[in-house]
């Protein structure tokens, strides 16, 4: 039976009118990007910026604050300005892990919720946050679709639900993302997708980064976009 949400009772309408009023957000950075040879994926440039660059200028109006996860020195991300959480658990425990440190850094900072915004997806909803807010008075986790698929690391996250979390991982060695979250409640909302492709289309090849900046290009200049909507995003 999923655990029932323990937040206080005003916190889901206080989300529903301003998400950014108690709503963190995280950069998830911690892969290890194999399939783009390794290093630091979300550093790679697409048109001439760093992948995170533009994941940032997307999620920072949305949210109250930002912050990266990854594992890489906090050097690597200095351009950005933002504080660099590594993962709580050792050994790339996965996307989970970056929630968990998420969750923890925004609950301390006195935020109710955080976002999670994986960093190779560039082209994510720039009202994300919000719509996946107006389902939060009835859900611990809230998570995007499109096209009838979950994207788990698209979401926002109850931070009560960092000690339970810590659990799971540390404790019970879990890392499956949607393993975890069947323990709890969770709502989906489905996003449309338009012409240009699946707004939550990510970059997971070279092959990919071409397409993107291909994508960038053709809605710069208004004209069709080739059609990637048939993979949902990694988990990173």
């Amino acid at each position: 039976m999923p655990a029932r949400m323990s937040l206080p009772a005003t916190q889901p309408e206080r989300m529903a009118a301003d998400p950014r009023r108690n709503c963190a957000g995280l950069l998830l950075a911690g892969g290890l990007g194999r399939r783009m040879g390794g290093g630091l994926k979300g550093m790679v440039l697409l048109a001439r910026r760093p992948l995170l660059a533009h994941v940032v200028a997307r999620a920072s109006p949305q949210v109250a604050r930002l912050a990266v996860n990854a594992n890489a020195p906090a050097v690597e991300f200095a351009p950005l300005g933002l504080p660099v959480l590594p993962d709580p658990v050792a050994g790339f425990a996965g996307p989970l892990a970056g929630v968990l440190a998420g969750m923890t850094w925004a609950r301390e900072a006195g935020y109710g919720w955080v976002a999670s915004f994986p960093c190779d997806a560039p082209f994510f909803p720039e009202a994300l946050v919000c719509d996946l807010a107006a389902e939060a008075g009835r859900a611990d986790i809230v998570t995007a679709t499109s096209g009838g698929r979950r994207h788990p690391v698209f979401a926002l996250w109850a931070t009560s639900l960092a000690d339970d979390l810590h659990h799971a991982l540390a404790e019970e060695g879990l890392r499956k993302v949607d393993r975890w979250t069947a323990r709890h409640r969770v709502a989906d909302v489905e996003f449309p997708i338009p012409p240009e492709g699946d707004p939550f289309f990510n970059i997971n090849t070279r092959e990919d980064l071409a397409a993107a900046e291909a994508r960038l290009d053709s809605e710069s200049s208004g004209g069709p976009a080739a059609d990637h909507n048939d993979r949902p995003v990694s988990e990173i």
